[in-house]
């Protein structure tokens, strides 16, 4: 039963509301939680807006959870400054005290809760893969090799995704690069329009714009059909001159507005805000690609991927509306979803094609270095006691659910990994 004691568990027990009413921190304050607050889908805090009583004093902010209270300082939270929002620390294993960026302790709480629950849970987790319950039950061996198998099959059918790209760019690797980044851009709810935006905008009329970021930001933004309506503001009547210019002069042609989505998004991801991070990057490299195969370590690839958009956007997230200023950097988390979803893929069909392995180990190398990824699918094998450490584990855990456990293809999985074995 140890083995279904994780964040998902804690998910399910909070929003539930499967608690029992009498709660303690760690060092033995009431806590009364007077509303369980939303859940959080993007980076940061997992709920929002809860309400808790903590002793005396009511609280109002974000709660976070951890299956083991020692996994705050693993996860580096005590120098996020994303956590220092955070009113309460839900955990199952106690552990160290923890503490936000400021240095100020953070309320810590054992959760208890009706131990009939565990069963319950486990019994809802059971269709996640058809040999669920007998991976509960017995361990998988060689995990280390069947990653590494999962995560090069994984490479191997983004390789060819990313060979069909150069197909259709007569081999530009530049701009099919350009495009994939372009994509990641949107963060999965906007892909679809940034990889829209990315086509329409070819890369080498960006390039020849490489010194003037006002030209850059007018050409996406233009393209992208933020430009078409009014605005009373200096910026947005400069960036409408500017795309006036250069649309006539490359006969570019904007994508439908309404292909972007902003609802159900924080702020931070809107669109706009992508775009102008998007705008950042280009002013450094108009060859964005020919600057990444020139890096040799994460930490290298971490700075160039360190964009803050122009002065404009840190009091801004939509035009025309002044916000609070604030700094708008792209942040380590997608930072990390850009690595995992174009670099790396990229990296290792260049090394497939070139006949440079160096790429290829360079490739896998960085996925062992980049944290693992926080989803649905990493969440459901937690459960089943396979824990990812890296965006490795979790990809491979992707490449698993994605093509054998989804399509129930389990004969194909035991002769290749030995998951399906399990299955009665």
């Amino acid at each position: 039963m140890d083995k279904i004691m994780n964040e998902t568990f804690l998910h399910y027990v909070w929003f539930g509301k499967l608690f029992s009413l009498e709660q303690q921190t760690t060092d033995g304050q009431k806590v009364e939680i007077i509303d369980i607050g939303h859940l959080n889908t993007d980076a940061g805090p997992d709920v929002f807006n809860s309400k808790i009583k903590i002793g005396d004093t009511l609280w109002a902010g974000n709660v976070e959870f951890h299956s083991s209270a020692n996994d705050w300082q693993q996860h580096h939270h005590s120098a996020d400054k994303a956590y220092d929002s955070v009113i309460l620390h839900v955990v199952i294993k106690e552990g160290k005290e923890v503490f936000r960026s400021n240095k100020t302790v953070v309320p810590q709480m054992v959760i208890k809760y009706p131990k009939h629950i565990e069963e319950q849970f486990l019994t809802l987790s059971l269709p996640f893969v058809e040999c669920a319950k007998q991976l509960i039950e017995c361990q998988v061996d060689n995990l280390e090799d069947i990653f590494e198998k999962l995560v090069t099959e994984r490479l191997e059918s983004k390789s060819a995704s990313i060979e069909k790209l150069l197909a259709q760019t007569s081999g530009d690797w530049e701009q099919a690069f350009y495009v994939t980044t372009a994509r990641c851009f949107g963060f999965g709810t906007n892909s679809d329009a940034f990889e829209r935006l990315a086509r329409n905008l070819p890369q080498n009329i960006l390039a020849k714009q490489k010194d003037n970021l006002l030209q850059i930001e007018a050409l996406l933004f233009g393209v992208a059909g933020f430009l078409d309506n009014e605005v009373e503001e200096d910026y947005f009547k400069a960036l409408q001159t500017e795309y006036q210019y250069l649309s006539h002069k490359y006969a570019l042609k904007s994508i439908d507005k309404t292909l972007w989505k902003f609802l159900r998004l924080r702020p931070a991801n809107f669109p706009t805000i992508r775009i102008a991070q998007f705008a950042a990057l280009v002013k450094k490299s108009s060859k964005l690609f020919s600057k990444i195969i020139e890096q040799k370590h994460l930490k290298s690839l971490l700075t160039y991927f360190d964009c803050e958009p122009s002065e404009y956007w840190q009091g801004h997230y939509l035009f025309g509306k002044q916000s609070v200023e604030r700094t708008k950097k792209l942040s380590k988390s997608s930072i990390n979803v850009i690595l995992i979803n174009s670099v790396v893929p990229f990296l290792y069909c260049y090394g497939k094609n070139f006949n440079l392995p160096e790429y290829q180990s360079f490739a896998l190398g960085l996925l062992k270095k980049i944290p693992e990824e926080t989803n649905h699918i990493t969440k459901g094998f937690s459960l089943l006691g396979i824990v990812p450490t890296s965006s490795f584990d979790s990809q491979a855990l992707t490449e698993l659910k994605t093509k054998y456990c989804d399509r129930k293809d389990c004969f194909k999985c035991n002769n290749k990994y030995g998951f399906a074995k399990f299955k009665i």
